[in-house]
């Protein structure tokens, strides 16, 4: 018998070197991202931007690519010491008894903290809640500044990819969507680096 699918676990297309996230902006700046393998000045390094390594719940955020400001979905490729530097910087966004010893502790480390962390719930390709968590990302500060300058290794426009999987969920062929999908696998981030990010209590989503 399979065993169940763990709650709070990283799925993600990475290679040795490399985790690919998902994100989506207007086509302003999004094509020019995606052209230049980087993000363009317009993109603004003081605000908080949300990463998902989660294809399937990118595109239940964004619509498929098609809600406002959301039309250009990108796959940006980052370095994985990137990724895991982030990680350990990150702070749970919402409080959880289980991991923090008070609130005032929790508050200050958000405050703190470059990164922060979200489990909400999987997607699937009817974009349905299934019963297991995947990873929201939101970087800040020092960490949207790596994000963009120094982790980034390469950003492709996903959009076609996004539609096409879409039609084909829309036309009842989920077996021919599923195997368009990115190769999402299980990312080997050890105890020690989500220990802080992934015990009890269930966020509200983002």
């Amino acid at each position: 018998m399979a065993q169940p699918e763990p709650q709070h676990r990283i799925r993600a297309l990475h290679s040795a070197s490399t985790v690919t996230v998902y994100q989506a902006y207007t086509p302003a700046i999004g094509l020019p991202a995606a052209r230049d393998g980087r993000f363009p000045g317009m993109w603004k390094r003081d605000r908080m931007t949300w990463i998902k390594p989660s294809f399937l719940w990118m595109m239940y955020r964004c619509g498929w690519g098609a809600k406002e400001g959301q039309e250009t979905v990108l796959a940006v490729e980052i370095s994985r010491e990137g990724f895991e530097w982030a990680l350990r910087h990150a702070c749970l966004s919402h409080y959880d008894p289980a991991v923090h010893p008070d609130q005032q502790t929790w508050k200050q480390q958000l405050k703190e903290a470059p990164a922060r962390v979200q489990w909400d719930p999987e997607r699937d390709l009817q974009l349905q809640p299934l019963p297991y968590r995947s990873l929201q990302l939101g970087l800040a500060g020092e960490a949207a500044r790596k994000y963009a300058d120094e982790w980034t290794t390469g950003i492709t426009d996903v959009t076609g990819l996004a539609h096409e999987v879409h039609a084909l969920v829309r036309a009842g062929k989920l077996e021919e969507a599923a195997r368009l999908l990115p190769e999402e696998r299980p990312y080997p981030a050890g105890d020690a680096l989500l220990a802080h990010l992934r015990k009890g209590a269930v966020p509200a989503e983002a």
